[in-house]
């Protein structure tokens, strides 16, 4: 996310990475036009509306698009509500919207316009519903105010078909951004009932802060913070004594993992509870990350700013924080797209040649590919064809509560259907 410069940067040779067996450096092999070098993602706030893709189509390999619904604005993202069969969306300008067989509820369900506003990667960017929001009636939501801090605030709906109460709000974290972009925005809960938070670097070119590698800031992070518990000193979540950091002077004890450009969205595999993560890379590399739900993967530092991918970054040379990084299990890079748009992993029923598999995209060339789950990651295997072609705007993908995937391009949501 982002607006797209054409700041390009010299890499050096830092320090040594971690390369396990199981990680393929892997080349498409269908030609695309490359992307310019960029030192960031595209601004989504200008593509609304723009050549929205054609949804219903299917070319073999099992999978093909349905449209579900077209005619949003500058939609995010899409996601179930634990106890209610409606889909609800996330506008950018500060809008959840509710979707129900017959399109949608005109009256929002929940309307922060007067908090928020899409401009750039600035606005309403994330949408969480607490497990036991059916009998709590809680969800959060992560949005940067007009200053461009970010912030996590928790509201209630108090009925189950009503809308979410404003006067509910109660603010849970505000991050200061000292840049517009890289903000990350997405917010999900873990199957331990934690609420984890994505943080970008803080924008700009190259983590001129070095927030990436630093343990000392929240930003290039994702947190982990328990916020059904009130924590020491009247804050309003406490941290699971169990995080990585807990312990380590002068480190944020939130953080769960770091060294994180711009996370653009991350998820729980619902059967193993592993932690799949899309980062944003700079001029050369996007990647996909994954934490073990074991717990041996905590306090993991994917290396940016001293790696993009795997590839060595820093032209600097400073010391990475705490060893060596963590390599990603798939990357990509500008012959393929130049912003990836992390997925989920595929357990529901209605596609079987999708079970087991993690499916992300890249925003720029509308490009999809799967990830083995269930064992080595493997290969990647590219879907594009099989969906009919390139997805037109990828922004986020996203699944109810019967585990069906969807996918959001800004003004449309698709649904993966067996073909």
């Amino acid at each position: 996310m982002g607006e797209a410069t054409n700041a390009c940067h010299d890499v050096a040779m830092p320090l040594s990475r971690s390369r396990p067996a199981a990680l393929l450096i892997w080349l498409a092999v269908a030609a695309v036009p490359a992307a310019g070098c960029s030192d960031d993602q595209p601004d989504l706030s200008a593509t609304d509306g723009a050549d929205a893709q054609e949804m219903t189509s299917s070319a073999g390999g099992g999978v093909r698009l349905s449209q579900v619904l077209s005619g949003l604005e500058g939609a995010l993202l899409v996601t179930g509500r634990p106890g209610d069969s409606r889909l609800f969306v996330v506008e950018q300008r500060g809008l959840v919207r509710t979707i129900t067989a017959g399109g949608v509820e005109p009256e929002p369900f929940l309307d922060l316009q007067d908090l928020t506003e899409a401009s750039g990667e600035r606005g309403l960017l994330g949408l969480a519903f607490h497990p036991e929001h059916e009998a709590n009636g809680l969800l959060y939501v992560n949005y940067t105010d007009f200053d461009g801090t970010t912030r996590v605030v928790e509201f209630q709906a108090p009925s189950a078909q009503g809308p979410a109460d404003p006067a509910s709000a109660r603010e849970v974290l505000a991050v200061e951004q000292p840049f517009a972009n890289h903000n990350g925005g997405h917010v999900a809960f873990g199957p331990d009932g934690m609420l984890y938070v994505g943080l970008g670097d803080g924008g700009s070119g190259g983590d001129p802060e070095d927030n990436g590698q630093r343990l000392d800031t929240l930003l290039g992070s994702i947190l982990r913070i328990d916020v059904g518990t009130p924590g020491a000193g009247g804050m309003p979540y406490a941290v699971p004594p169990d995080n990585p950091f807990v312990a380590q002077a002068g480190a944020r004890p939130e953080i769960w993992a770091y060294g994180l450009r711009n996370p653009w969205r991350f998820s729980f595999d619902q059967l193993t509870g592993h932690l799949w993560i899309g980062d944003v890379g700079q001029d050369e590399i996007e990647e996909v990350d994954r934490i073990p739900a074991t717990g041996e993967g905590a306090g993991a530092n994917f290396g940016w700013n001293r790696f993009e991918g795997n590839a060595p970054f820093d032209p600097e040379g400073r010391a990475v924080t705490g060893g060596t990084a963590t390599p990603p299990v798939a990357q990509y890079g500008r012959e393929s797209g130049c912003s990836v748009t992390g997925g989920y992993v595929y357990r529901g029923e209605a596609v079987p040649d999708l079970d087991g598999r993690y499916v992300y995209g890249d925003f720029c060339t509308g490009r999809l590919w799967t990830l083995n789950a269930d064992g080595d990651p493997g290969q990647p295997q590219e879907i594009t064809e099989a969906i009919g072609g390139p997805l037109t705007n990828l922004r986020s993908f996203g699944v109810d509560n019967g585990g069906d995937l969807y996918a959001v391009t800004g003004d449309a949501i698709v649904r993966f259907t067996a073909s």
